[in-house]
């Protein structure tokens, strides 16, 4: 770890990384990952109960909530983890949620919902229309005054945990201007919820109505800070699905070398041929290239202007390694690559679920391109 040094890696990270990579190999083996994906509920309760006990939803949240005080520079290494393991859970869903309600929460809402965060309650994020926009500001669903409540129509879609969250911040218009509002989970009728099929099915993402569902108008954020709520949420998201990204980008290359270190052809390893050495060099270099763009973005992701660039940098390399990584595997494979029964196939599925969500690499390069020329 002594070259990430360079970029920030600071001895918080590191602890958190050592304990992270030990928790997360421990608790969610292969083959946990592939039962819980027939679970309704799509984790174990249990492990998500450890996990509030060790301190980590309340790694980026101040400590007169209940939290560590540091940043999402130290969740980084937690969530890196969690992607190399695939394990699954509300952990990231939460994290953002604590960052929604930290950027435009009233005073009474963060006193209220941070230390419960901080104590294990999940939370989540509805921002996603139907649209598929990644333009946190295209939003087509509508928030009108009825009285002293707020009445709520329309959908939102990728609510990811949404199952197991107590609140959900939901993005609306209101009065011409994007607001968000925080919805319990008692406030939603039976039927608001449907759970989505997504190509990751270690997740659990769904289809939220809104509907008929009234909120009192002191569940608004506020509004003069939703605009950069929105952006640093953006952003926010990016940086943690870098991070999943990267750790699953390591983990399908040694995937795949273990692979090519014991199957045979002809007599021979496959490993020992160029056409398999070569493009696993490459996705070795593009990992490697992928964690110090995610690690540069953690240690600078609160500096106005770099931080952007530097996650937006992140997220597109990383997509990048892991799409190519995982897509090598199977390749690599053969036949059984191809099958369902071959764990690249999730590494592959859910390089792809991080693609479509909060833009993939073309997306953020194309916003590079205006931040780096202009």
């Amino acid at each position: 770890m002594e070259h990430l040094g360079r970029i920030g890696f600071s001895e918080e990270q590191a602890d958190l990384l050592e304990a992270a990579e030990r928790f997360c190999r421990e608790r969610s083996p292969v083959d946990k990952v592939r039962k819980l994906m027939e679970d309704e509920m799509g984790h174990d309760a249990r492990v998500w109960e450890e996990i509030a006990a060790l301190g980590w939803l309340g790694v980026a949240i101040p400590e007169e909530y209940g939290g560590a005080g540091l940043s999402l520079a130290e969740a980084t290494p937690i969530v890196e983890q969690m992607g190399r393991r695939l394990m699954a859970g509300p952990y990231a869903s939460t994290v953002l949620a604590g960052e929604a309600l930290m950027a435009a929460g009233t005073s009474a809402q963060k006193r209220d919902c941070l230390p419960k965060i901080v104590a294990g309650e999940a939370a989540s994020l509805a921002l996603a229309e139907e649209s598929g926009a990644w333009d946190l500001e295209a939003i087509g669903a509508q928030a009108a005054r009825q009285g002293d409540a707020i009445l709520l129509s329309g959908r939102k879609r990728f609510v990811a945990d949404a199952a197991v969250a107590r609140r959900l911040i939901v993005s609306v218009m209101h009065d011409g201007a994007p607001a968000l509002a925080l919805v319990e989970k008692s406030d939603l009728p039976d039927g608001a919820l449907r759970r989505e099929t997504i190509i990751d099915e270690t997740r659990r993402s769904f289809e939220l109505t809104l509907d008929g569902i009234a909120i009192p108008a002191t569940a608004l954020l506020d509004r003069e800070k939703t605009r950069a709520a929105l952006a640093h949420i953006h952003l926010a998201a990016n940086l943690l699905s870098a991070a999943e990204m990267t750790g699953g980008t390591q983990a399908v290359i040694d995937y795949t070398v273990d692979y090519l270190k014991t199957r045979k052809q002809f007599g021979k390893l496959i490993g020992a041929y160029q056409a398999l050495k070569h493009p696993t060099v490459d996705a070795f270099v593009m990992y490697e290239q992928a964690r110090s763009h995610l690690y540069s973005a953690a240690h600078s992701f609160n500096e106005q202007g770099s931080g952007e660039i530097a996650t937006r940098m992140a997220k597109a390399q990383a997509e990048a390694a892991y799409a190519y990584a995982s897509d090598r595997a199977i390749q690599f494979h053969g036949g059984f690559g191809f099958t369902y029964d071959c764990d690249a196939q999730l590494y592959r599925r859910r390089a792809i679920w991080h693609a479509s969500q909060y833009g993939d690499a073309a997306f953020h390069r194309r916003k590079l391109a205006a931040l780096l020329l202009n």
